[in-house]
């Protein structure tokens, strides 16, 4: 599945399996095989999400938001950690409210690759800020630092 979002200001297409897959030599290969196992497994977007845990908007007193611009916030979360360039954001516009979130650069924790991140959330002209950290897992997923 192709899908374009907006990064930076710019439109940014990218194969969803590709960038789930991570990084890696797909020489010889061809079809999902060539995507690595992360594709191979059947995990849907849908976990990727369900692993930031609600991510750092989770961590907004008093946001009040439908479930759907939730959906928006949190897949905008996901995209800044796995494919934004740090400092550059990944916004999000929903019924009424909108959204930025910015990475910074990659930083390795052991052998994981952990990013800090900020998310700037406007509901009726009111901006909210949150901030945190996660870092990527083998399966591809983030998993946030308490």
């Amino acid at each position: 599945m192709t899908r374009a979002f907006v990064v930076g200001g710019r439109i940014a297409v990218i194969a969803s399996a590709v960038a789930l897959a991570g990084c890696g030599t797909t020489a010889g290969k061809s079809g999902a095989s060539a995507l690595g196992s992360t594709a191979t497994r059947g995990v849907s977007s849908t976990a990727y999400i369900a692993a930031l845990q609600g991510g750092v908007i989770g961590r907004l007193a008093d946001l009040d938001i439908g479930t759907s611009d939730r959906q928006r916030a949190l897949e905008a979360e996901y995209r800044a950690l796995e494919a934004a360039p740090g400092g550059q954001p990944v916004e999000w516009v929903g019924r009424g409210v909108n959204g930025s979130v910015v990475a910074a650069a990659p930083y390795q924790v052991g052998s994981q690759n952990c990013r800090q991140y900020s998310h700037t959330v406007t509901v009726k002209g009111q901006p909210k800020t949150a901030r945190g950290a996660a870092c990527r897992n083998a399966d591809g997923s983030w998993t946030p630092l308490t």
